[in-house]
Parts: C-alpha cells; structure tokens; sequence
C-alpha cells in the first residue's frame, strides 16, 4: 500500500479539481518569512511528514498562531517531532465543518461517507454512508440525513453535492485508491475548502 500524508494528498486533490485551503510548505526555519507573505494572522501551523498520521494526538497542530516569532518558536517544536520533514502552514478559516470519506469495503465495494467534520468526527456520530455508484439525487438524500446536512444553504448544499460527485468521479478515475479521508472541509461564503487529507493507494 501507499500512503499520501497530508501535503501530498492536497496536491493530489487540487490537481484533480478541489479547492484546498491557502498553505506553504516549509522546511527550514529561514523559509518562514517569506512563506507568510500573503498570510493574515492568526495562521495555523501543522506538523508534516510522510508517515504522520494522526497529527493532533502528537501536539502537532498548532491554532491561532499570531507572530512571526511565534510561527519560529512554534516551527522548531513541530520539527521535533518524530517524523517530521517539514511543516505546513496554513490560512486560518472559520465556517461550517464537514467530512468526506471512501472506504473499499470487501463486501460492498466503494463505501462514500459525509458528516460533521472536526477533531471531534469520531465522537459526533453525525455520519450518513451510501455505496457507489451514486447519483446527485442520492447524494443530497444522503447528505440531509445527517444534522450537520440540514443546516446547509441551498448554495452551501450545492457545492457539496458537486464536491462529493467529484469525488465519485475521482474513484472511478482511480480505482486503486483504498481509503480517503478528507476532514475537515470548510464550507464559507458559498465555497469548500479542503483544510487536511489523506489517501491510502493498493
């Protein structure tokens, strides 16, 4: 199996039509000046590496980061950390958060997942599943079954239901893809944006 840690999973999904939240990659302290050109602070910061998994049981996102020299201090912990090749950083967004998840289940095939997203995903159970193939009615079925869905705008459930036919697109495209998960996604003026993921390949 191969495994797309967070950096390499976003550019895999930008290059195939997703909206990613605005980030740098950096790898020597002396990049962060000029990586934050651009930014508005607070920024967050999150440790990379390509067997980095769950990064928040690590200490490894930093939220709410407010100077340039607290991007430095918070630079050199994150590249402590064991694994680690460098760190992202990224704009600091606010809205509704969601999840999108792909499972090959051995039984069923291709398994989509939609839910409240967050640090918290696990314990909200706020989750509704269906299995591929699907169309935009099923989709939106699917998704106003789950509480975080009912609360979308019609232009917010638009963009999602475009987002999660993408991404049945995308695994039509690649049927060596074992796993996704995509959490969490920002929902903010009308527009989704992709702030972690990764990608499991058989």
């Amino acid at each position: 199996m191969v495994f797309f840690a967070e950096k390499k999973a976003e550019d895999f999904l930008e290059k195939h039509g997703f909206s990613i939240i605005k980030r740098k990659f950096v790898k020597r302290k002396s990049q962060i000046k000029n990586a934050l050109v651009g930014f508005k602070f607070p920024v967050v910061m999150k440790v990379a590496g390509n067997k980095i998994v769950h990064k928040s049981y690590l200490n490894g996102v930093k939220l709410g980061i407010k100077t340039y020299s607290e991007a430095l201090h918070e630079f050199e912990k994150l590249l402590k950390i064991r694994g680690a090749n460098g760190v992202l950083i990224q704009e600091s967004l606010k809205g509704k958060e969601i999840f999108f998840g792909i499972k090959k289940n051995p039984e069923f095939g291709y398994v989509i997942l939609f839910g409240t997203g967050g640090t918290n995903v696990e314990n909200s159970k706020d989750v509704a599943f269906r299995v591929l193939p699907l169309n935009k009615d099923e989709i939106r079925t699917m998704v106003k079954e789950t509480a975080v869905g009912k609360k979308l705008s019609k232009s917010e459930l638009f963009n999602v239901e475009e987002n999660l036919l993408k991404l049945c697109g995308l695994i039509e495209k690649f049927p060596n893809i074992y796993e996704l998960d995509i959490n969490p996604i920002f929902i903010k003026n009308k527009k989704s944006y992709i702030a972690d993921a990764r990608i499991v390949f058989v």
